[in-house]
Order: C-alpha cells, then structure tokens, then sequence
C-alpha cells in the first residue's frame, strides 16, 4: 500500500469550501379574501408551546376555513381575540380545578359571551376545522392567538394577528 499525501491546506486542518448564496426570501403573495361561498383556507399549528407561522394573516370581514392542527404532545387551545378576550380565558383557565384538574376529562372551561372570541381546543395529533367570519370591524385593536391552558402562554404560546388590507401582501414589520 501507497500512502496518500494530502495538500498542505489539508494536512493542517485549513479547509476552504465554497460559499453558497441564500436564496433571496420570497414574498408573501397577496391574500384574496375569503367569502362565504368560497372561505379561505388559513392553517395554523400549535405545538409544544408555540404556533407556526409566527403571525396569523386575517383581513377584517373575510371568511376563512381556519384549520387547526396540534403538532405537539398535549392538548393545545388557539384563542383568538383582542386583549379583553385574552384576559378573560387566562383568568377563566386559572380558577382553582382549572389549572391544575384532577385526573379524567379536561374540565368545561367558559367566559361570558362579549369576551368569548374564537376558541379551538384540540388533542395531541388532531386536527380541527372552523370556518368563521372575521369580524369587519376587528382591525381597529390588536388582536393575538393564544393558549392559555396552565403554563403555556406564559411559555410563549401565543403570537400577533396581522391585518392585511384586501389584495395587499402582509406587511412583514407587522
């Protein structure tokens, strides 16, 4: 047997590879609002303890068919509404035998109607589907997606509703 002499650069643990260039980010195309007739498809996924995509892009009075997956290993839920309702659930999930149930099935778990919002609980590996209306005049506040079941919205589970004016792309500074 020969033995194989490395270059220089080799021999002393230099090695230059080639730099590849990132490709340029593309842009999020322009949302087509969905109707009642035709609702817009909008996935939004929970895992342990964050949701994926970092934003949720809405436009006021749209109808979408929001799909909810649960990527994570416990029960998640998507609550979606200004900071009154946000509020609310947090208070309503932190009552004592809320926050921390005995064994058995998840306790019924309400707020009264005006700071209800939109609320999604969904299981481990599950998915569920929801068409709703979002309502006209919403973009006059800040709204956020969270879950406020024990721990995890203090965990970071929760991220900004972006309003996007009709057949405009979403601004990416928020």
């Amino acid at each position: 047997r020969r033995p194989v002499l490395l270059p220089p650069a080799v021999r002393g643990g230099l090695f230059v590879l080639p730099a590849c260039e990132a490709a340029p980010t593309a842009a999020t195309p322009p949302i087509s609002p969905g109707s009642s007739e035709a609702p817009r498809d909008v996935n939004l996924i929970a895992r342990d303890y964050s949701f994926q995509p970092p934003t949720l892009d809405l436009a006021p009075g749209e109808t979408v068919l929001l799909h909810v997956i649960n990527g994570g290993l416990i029960t998640h839920e998507a609550i979606i509404g200004d900071d009154r309702v946000q509020d609310a659930w947090e208070v309503a999930e932190a009552a004592p035998g809320i926050a921390d149930p005995p064994p058995g099935p998840t306790p019924v778990v309400s707020v009264p109607p005006g700071v209800a919002g939109v609320r999604i609980v969904v299981r481990s590996g599950e998915r569920v589907d929801l068409e709703w209306t979002v309502p006209a005049e919403a973009a006059d506040e800040a709204w956020t997606v969270g879950c406020h079941i024990a721990g995890h919205w203090q965990k970071g589970m929760q991220i900004p509703v972006r309003w996007v004016a009709t057949g405009r792309s979403p601004d990416p500074s928020g």
